[in-house]
């Protein structure tokens, strides 16, 4: 007998030692967290819809274990938990459209999930869905030398393609920090931001090409490696950023740039952000074609990092710091223009001070302090994270502001922000030793009004996930919302795809 419900509906089958470790952990499924939350009327799980399953695939590739499936239905920062009694893992795209349509049939919803390391509940289940991970999906399908086309599966990791391109001297047009375990089906279906935006763009203009299965078992061959192809609707675009709801992203193809000859790193310290912001525009006019990422952390960021991860800022005790990198094909000319801009800066005191570094290793300890803040405020306990978009005079106004409101709140151990300052995108944080509802209320919805009041987006690159379906309508309109609901009724009329994400 399969394990349905194992928290609610069989009381009195036995919950396996580590999955109870795991109950006490974060105490609370995503159902109770939210009680007003109700479950879909969609079929439960069968023995005969595991054996269905095991038919169509290795039986390696159907995960039922109690512990090993519980690690699907936590999502990487530990607040959202579902009760998912099953995982299955094609290896292809007929193993996901056949999963599909069995599932469309039988009303079963599904959980699409790849790396897991989403930060808004749209990779985990809500209640009992179908996981359908995407890891075995893992094969690089070709590599156009020429053009630099790269066409893969879904579940390759980020980082593991980024190591193949560059043997090959390219580059993914896309850069994380949860790079070693985010997959690229995923990056896509979120539409992922990251360091490299401010250069190369968004996966909307990077992604050529996809391949999606439909909620019904339709494949959907979208895999273009053209840059230029004027023939009506580009369908790939309804699956770049929505998040599973509207079919299951299972090949991409993507525009790789040439791997630059010639990168430096400055790290800069600053005394306030209006600074950063003269910095940023002294960057954009002295670098120009040469600036490929602009990252802000203030001091509560670094600090952070230090305290919890025993890492070292060169720069000590600066109010804000900012990274500078750029990428080109002839080192001296980069060098000199960035130590110019250096001096700029300095000679107009727009800088406390400075440094900057070719060295890999150098520049690597630099990238840590940046990519690992979100590691390291996990370590204070729990974590309130919202990704957004602003314009830059507000940018970080929105921090003194939850640094004002929370004040009186002792539960509250940082306060902080930084992100990606060179496309308008900031990523707020408040952490506490555990989660605390008055805190969570404390900041929701203010932060969406005060967003939305200031013209900005709710989620810059992390999707919308379960955690901000109920606050769409602070970023688009009822029109807006209402073409979003007429497409996925058409393409998934029965709601199985991700359900309770996005639009719930």
């Amino acid at each position: 007998m399969i394990r349905h419900d194992v928290f609610q509906l069989f009381p009195s089958i036995s919950i396996g030692g580590t999955m109870k470790r795991l109950i006490r952990r974060f105490s609370t499924l995503t159902k109770d967290r939210y009680p007003d939350l109700k479950r879909g009327s969609f079929s439960s799980l069968q023995d005969k819809d595991v054996q269905f399953f095991e038919s169509i695939l290795n039986k390696n590739q159907v995960i039922t274990d109690a512990d090993e499936v519980q690690s699907y239905n936590i999502d990487w920062l530990k607040a959202n938990c579902g009760y998912s009694s099953i995982v299955l893992k094609p290896r292809t795209t007929e193993q996901v459209s056949a999963i599909l349509k069995h599932c469309n049939e039988r009303k079963l919803a599904v959980c699409p999930q790849g790396g897991n390391t989403g930060l808004v509940g749209g990779g985990v289940p809500v209640f009992d869905e179908i996981i359908i991970s995407t890891s075995l999906m893992n094969k690089i399908i070709n590599l156009n030398t020429l053009t630099g086309v790269l066409t893969c599966q879904s579940g390759c990791v980020l980082e593991s393609l980024s190591n193949h391109l560059k043997d090959h001297g390219f580059i993914m047009p896309i850069d994380l920090g949860a790079k070693g375990s985010c997959q690229i089906g995923g990056n896509v279906s979120t539409n992922a931001g990251g360091l490299r935006l401010l250069r190369y763009g968004s996966l909307h203009s990077t992604v050529l090409g996809v391949q999606a299965v439909l909620a019904n078992g339709d494949v959907v061959d979208c895999m273009n490696t053209l840059k230029k192809d004027n023939t009506g609707y580009h369908l790939k675009h309804l699956f770049i950023g929505s998040e599973g709801t509207l079919g299951l992203v299972t090949e991409v193809a993507i525009q790789c740039p040439p791997l630059p000859k010639a990168t430096n790193l400055a790290l800069l310290g600053l005394s306030s952000f209006e600074q950063v912001l003269n910095a940023f525009k002294l960057a954009r006019g002295n670098l120009a074609e040469i600036l490929s990422s602009c990252e802000l952390m203030d001091q509560d960021s670094v600090k952070v990092v230090e305290k919890n991860l025993g890492l070292t800022c060169p720069l000590p005790n600066m109010p804000f710091y900012m990274l500078i990198e750029t990428s080109g094909s002839n080192m001296s000319h980069d060098e000199e223009k960035l130590n110019m801009f250096l001096e700029t800066c300095l000679e107009q005191k727009v800088i406390l001070d400075g440094f900057a570094t070719s060295e890999p290793s150098k520049m690597k300890v630099l990238w840590d302090i940046r990519e690992r803040i979100t590691g390291a405020l996990l370590k204070d306990g729990y974590s309130y994270k919202y990704d957004v978009s602003l314009p830059l005079n507000v940018f970080y106004d929105i921090i003194l502001e939850f640094r004002e409101r929370l004040k009186d709140l002792n539960q509250v151990k940082t306060i902080c922000g930084y992100g990606h300052l060179g496309d308008g995108n900031l990523h707020v944080n408040m952490t506490s030793s555990e989660y605390d509802e008055k805190i969570k209320k404390t900041i929701e919805p203010f932060i969406y009004e005060w967003i939305s009041k200031h013209r900005g987006s709710i989620s810059a690159e992390h999707g919308v996930g379960f955690l901000k379906s109920k606050y769409l309508h602070f970023s688009k309109t009822q029109k807006e919302i209402d073409m979003m609901k007429s497409l996925k009724s058409n393409m998934d009329p029965n709601g199985i795809m991700n359900p309770y994400k996005v639009l719930f």
